[in-house]
């Protein structure tokens, strides 16, 4: 397989995946409420994330960076979230 449809199947694999945390981050800033999460999940998500963001910039896989670290982002502040909103 051509590498470039490689990278564009990751990137689109990676768009999905970051995506998908979006919705419950907006929900949590806009209700102040995270009540209903799971502290360990995120935890252990957030370290994941950190790890496999460690990975993608050991190995210089440009879609493991990109969706790392936004992914770690929108879980980082859903964790935020769920430590000041409970």
């Amino acid at each position: 397989m051509d590498p470039l449809a490689i990278k564009l199947i990751g990137f689109a694999a990676a768009t999905c995946t970051t995506i998908a945390y979006a919705p419950q981050a907006i929900k949590v800033w806009k209700t102040r409420s995270a009540r209903d999460i799971s502290l360990g999940m995120f935890l252990i998500m957030v370290l994941g994330l950190a790890l496999w963001l460690v990975y993608g910039l050991l190995s210089g896989d440009a879609p493991l960076i990109a969706s790392n670290a936004v992914t770690m982002l929108l879980a980082g502040g859903i964790l935020v979230m769920k430590l000041r909103y409970g």
